[in-house]
């Protein structure tokens, strides 16, 4: 990926030049990754925009998951054909950001055109994630998501456990899903999707664990891996040994896509997924859904801290009109306001990014109408971040990430042990590291 913020982002673009008259619509285009209920719900808020006003219209384009949407970027590039907005997964930031002659940042394009934009309007946790060193923001923040626990309220039941309460620690979570299992309510206790961010991102980040060195990559490009320690090794052969007993039970590497459906078809009586599954899971269920934080081992000190952000953010790309950056200004502004904030919120479970949102969620009683609903906010905000917990930032880590979920089947599969695994894991991307270092020198 670093070639792609060396050639095909960072490469200077011919504005492209449209002919309007006076009172001619400006068309803007919206390159996004999000199908499903996700996908609609994003269709129904740009409509709206469209229909309240009419001078722009925003068209979403559905391009695929995160990284297909980002690698189609880079032949857009070339081709001279570059959406004026394009929707780009946490992961990719620190590509993003190093890719100066491509992207126009969001607080420039803002200020020039007039529009509300300031830092403060933002939770803290979205800001610290998506600023530059001098406290800037290079993207508007959208979709920001954090993982959660979903339970089958009906199974927990069944099998003699409280409904009303989840599992707290991971020694908590094997306990319930052996009752699970010996019960017969389900044929397996637990498991997860997006098993990188889950099962190491997150978990070190809950744990305040580092990924890296250098602040988790904020504190610059010499960043190393540094994951293989005790505790994700033993975390890793846990999951091994769990899958054993069907504790667990693996749903592939990447974004673990049979983990959905092994929740939805009642196999899997827990499942760890984004706050932002909320739409799919209720559109899904046919039976009652809990939700919980994400667990934590109770010896380790410190624990729990609090989970990161995932999710994306909306970068204005470089080679159109200044009419075209108007149009993309006033729908930020759009997207910002607290009433559209809260709607995409309470709709999705992604967070509401505004702290003015989160307020009006509350003034509208959402949160006790819908019990759970505020957890993905409660487990960001257990603890003031630390240099382990505020995120990450490296660079070529779609690739990285990659690496992560092959490392972690391999232990899955038995072929590799958690130390092993988590070694060649932080081994294999520290020499990505290294090329993302060079190219951007």
């Amino acid at each position: 990926m670093s070639r792609f913020a060396l050639h095909a982002l960072a490469v200077g673009v011919a504005t492209a030049s449209l002919s309007f008259s006076a009172h001619a619509t400006t068309e803007v285009d919206w390159w996004h990754a999000m199908g499903g209920e996700l996908g609609n719900i994003l269709e129904g808020i740009t409509a709206d925009f469209n229909q309240s006003q009419d001078d722009y219209r925003v068209t979403p384009s559905y391009r695929g998951t995160y990284t297909e949407t980002m690698t189609g970027a880079i032949a857009a590039f070339r081709a001279n054909e570059q959406p004026h907005i394009l929707q780009v997964f946490e992961v990719g930031t620190g590509t993003m950001m190093n890719a100066e002659g491509a992207i126009y940042p969001v607080h420039e394009l803002m200020e020039a055109h007039g529009r509300a934009f300031d830092n403060n309007d933002f939770l803290p946790a979205v800001v610290g994630y998506y600023t530059d060193t001098n406290g800037d923001m290079l993207s508007f923040p959208f979709n920001s998501s954090t993982p959660i626990m979903y339970y089958n309220r009906d199974m927990f039941e069944e099998a003699g456990l409280d409904p009303e309460q989840p599992p707290k620690t991971w020694e908590e979570v094997v306990e319930f899903s052996r009752q699970l299992v010996d019960s017969d309510a389900a044929s397996c206790g637990f498991t997860t999707s997006w098993p990188s961010w889950v099962m190491l991102e997150n978990f070190s980040a809950m744990h305040n664990s580092p990924l890296g060195t250098l602040e988790n990559g904020f504190g610059g490009m010499e960043t190393e891996l540094n994951f293989n320690n005790e505790l994700v090794a033993r975390h890793w052969d846990n999951l091994h040994d769990w899958q054993e007993e069907d504790i667990f039970r693996w749903a592939g590497p990447g974004t673990g896509p049979d983990s959905e459906p092994m929740f939805y078809s009642q196999d899997c009586a827990i499942f760890f997924g984004s706050s932002a599954s909320r739409a799919d899971v209720a559109a899904n269920s046919e039976f009652d859904v809990g939700l919980g934080m994400q667990p934590y081992y109770d010896d380790v000190e410190g624990a729990p801290q609090n989970s990161i952000i995932g999710g994306a953010t909306l970068w204005a790309l470089q080679g159109h009109s200044e009419e075209e950056y108007a149009a993309v200004a006033a729908f930020f502004e759009y997207l910002s306001q607290p009433e559209v904030q809260a709607q995409w919120h309470q709709q999705t479970g992604y967070l509401p990014i505004t702290q003015a949102a989160w307020d009006l969620s509350k003034e509208q009683g959402y949160y006790e109408e819908n019990p759970g609903a505020d957890i993905s906010l409660e487990q960001m905000t257990l603890n003031e971040p630390t240099e382990n917990s505020k995120g990450l930032r490296f660079g070529n880590f779609v690739q990285i990430r990659d690496i992560i979920s092959e490392e972690m089947e391999a232990v899955m599969t038995g072929e590799k042990s958690g130390q092993e695994a988590t070694d060649d894991a932080v081994e294999r991307g520290n020499d990505l590291l290294r090329d993302f270092q060079s190219a951007n020198q």
